[in-house]
């Protein structure tokens, strides 16, 4: 392996290993593989990007942090050189964690002078521009990410919001700098005092010049995008890559699971509503035991080869008001366990395209498909929509796999996933 990474939920996971399995042209990108947790057995040598999804962004910071260290010390072991710690281009995280104690921690692992803090995906949105976030021209907490029901994004500038989670100080690279640049973004940050580093970009072009910039560095921090141009570092001169495996298309059974509440989530269950069936999970059903595995199972059989969708998507309010109720853990609990052991059971019986919504579904859905299948390691296909790629997990019969994060997609994306799913590469 040449870069490792370490993401902090399954969907950031997906997000940046299609970026490294797609790179930029000329050069394109590496062959690479997304694994459902941390391996125990070495990776397949031809394998030269490694991405590791944890479910580390809301758990304990301690947790947190010891698990990325273990994940880093395996990707060492695979021979990488360059670390990524990924985590939401919307910067998700609370006022004590967990980006910038896992970002200290894995620092101070690799004695990294400086690290970059850089969530910017313009492709979808996201732009830092001094210091402060945006998505889609909004300041992030005026975006809907003040509503996050796990971490409420309620700060736009992140220089203050990283402040608040680490002992170091942080400074910033600004835009005047990174348009002038690699040399002078280079010189900018060998002349700030402070360890950690934010870092402005509010284009693809910039995230370029990053990547050319950190070439170099053992380890860097931010979103999909501060991955755009690292493979052509290990590329150039060389003849076009593949990027990765063919993908063959897979067709058969498919079901849809939504467990997102974001509003391009809600938008998208909408659209599908219109001409498919559909599924409301009643949480509170699901609380008292009245709502179960085979509740869901039933519905899928009824309306097999329908593109049939169940979500427990809500707005704000209402999703409040659950957690209030029941408590925010119980129900996030409750909740996982429900979307994890009906996608096992839909995959033991025949499915073989699932569509996924939500970052904490989408771990909990490929551990248990990953686990059911015998196969931690998932195989990177073609891109859906930008940082949604279509994964295969599995080696006899493989299932298409696709793990949206809430935010993601566009609005008829359950629809587009399953066919690119048929299509294949």
């Amino acid at each position: 392996m040449k870069i490792g990474v370490i993401a902090d939920d399954f969907t950031g996971a997906s997000d940046i290993a299609n970026t490294l399995a797609k790179g930029v042209e000329p050069e394109g990108g590496l062959r690479t593989a997304q694994f459902t947790g941390i391996p125990t057995t070495p990776a397949d040598e031809a394998i030269e990007a490694g991405v590791i999804s944890l479910k580390s962004r809301t758990a304990p910071v301690d947790e947190a942090v010891a698990n990325s260290l273990r994940a880093l010390r395996w990707l060492a072991d695979q021979g990488c050189g360059q670390f990524i710690f990924k985590y939401c281009s919307t910067f998700d995280s609370t006022m004590e964690g967990n980006i910038g104690p896992v970002a200290e921690a894995l620092a101070n692992e690799l004695s990294a002078q400086k690290v970059v803090f850089c969530p910017a995906f313009p492709t979808t949105g996201r732009t830092v521009y001094q210091g402060h976030l945006f998505v889609h021209g909004k300041l992030l907490h005026e975006s809907g990410m003040e509503n996050h029901p796990l971490t409420p994004m309620t700060d736009a500038n992140i220089r203050r919001w990283l402040q608040r989670q680490t002992e170091e100080a942080v400074g910033l690279v600004p835009i005047d700098a990174v348009k002038q640049g690699s040399e002078a973004i280079a010189a900018a940050l060998k002349s700030a005092d402070e360890r950690f580093v934010i870092g402005d970009a509010i284009s693809d072009e910039d995230l370029l010049t990053w990547g050319e910039t950190l070439k170099d560095a053992k380890l860097i921090t931010g979103g999909s995008g501060i991955a755009l141009g690292l493979p052509r570092n290990f590329l150039r001169g060389a003849s076009p890559n593949s990027a990765g495996s063919v993908f063959p298309g897979i067709t058969g059974p498919e079901a849809i699971l939504a467990g997102s509440c974001s509003g391009a989530t809600r938008e998208q269950i909408d659209v599908h509503a219109s001409s498919h069936p559909t599924f409301s999970i009643d949480v509170s059903g699901v609380m008292s035991g009245d709502v179960t595995t085979q509740t869901l199972l039933e519905f899928f059989e009824t309306h097999l080869g329908q593109a049939p969708l169940a979500y427990s998507s809500g707005n704000p309010e209402d999703v409040r008001a659950i957690q209030n109720q029941f408590g925010q853990e119980e129900v996030a609990e409750k909740l996982d366990n429900l979307f994890a052991d009906t996608a096992r059971e839909l995959v033991l019986t025949g499915c073989k395209r699932l569509v996924v919504a939500g970052g904490e579904t989408s771990g909990a859905v490929a551990k248990a498909v990953s686990a059911a299948l015998g196969s931690p390691a998932m195989s990177v296909g073609p891109e859906i929509d930008p940082g949604v790629p279509v994964l295969s997990v599995g080696k006899t019969e493989p299932i298409a796999l696709a793990l949206k994060s809430g935010n993601f997609g566009a609005p008829n994306f359950f629809l587009k996933a399953l066919r690119m799913m048929e299509a294949g590469t």
